[in-house]
């Protein structure tokens, strides 16, 4: 499956491969900190994805009907972009490649659970995030706002 995500402002659409919308991404605006919410073609929130900031390295933890769904924040070692993964109830995840590109995969165990390229369109600031079937679709999608909001801050 491959969604797009096309960001107008801080409210955007993902799209199915079709080009059909599938969910729409609301940037909660004028909050302390940054906040997005995943909601399904309904309007019904699938996923929260806030940012902490009162840790060490910036956090965002991403919420599944109000309870803990995951934590994306920045690995400490390595030159290239990484991200740790942690997956409340599941095995923890991580990102690596070229994020700040959106040339990259998420792992889980050695096993590749999402490809994220740009080379898939020619429009700009539209990159593809092709989930692994049988993967949770709404996590890692959540998990790939979390990713661009805190490598789009790295400066």
């Amino acid at each position: 499956m491959r969604e797009k995500l096309l960001a107008i402002g801080d409210d955007f659409w993902i799209e199915n491969a079709d080009g059909e919308r599938a969910y729409k991404v609301n940037g909660k605006a004028l909050r302390v900190r940054q906040t997005f919410v995943l909601e399904d073609m309904s309007g019904d929130e699938v996923a929260r994805i806030q940012e902490r900031k009162l840790s060490v390295r910036d956090k965002i933890a991403i919420e599944r009907d109000g309870r803990p769904g995951a934590t994306v924040h920045k690995a400490l070692v390595g030159i290239r972009d990484r991200f740790a993964i942690d997956v409340d109830g599941g095995a923890s995840m991580k990102a690596h490649g070229n994020v700040v590109d959106h040339e990259y995969e998420i792992e889980r165990d050695g096993e590749t659970v999402a490809t994220i390229s740009k080379k898939w369109f020619r429009v700009r600031e539209t990159y593809g995030v092709d989930v692994a079937a049988g993967e949770d679709t709404p996590l890692i999608l959540a998990i790939t706002v979390a990713i661009d909001s805190l490598s789009s801050r790295a400066g």
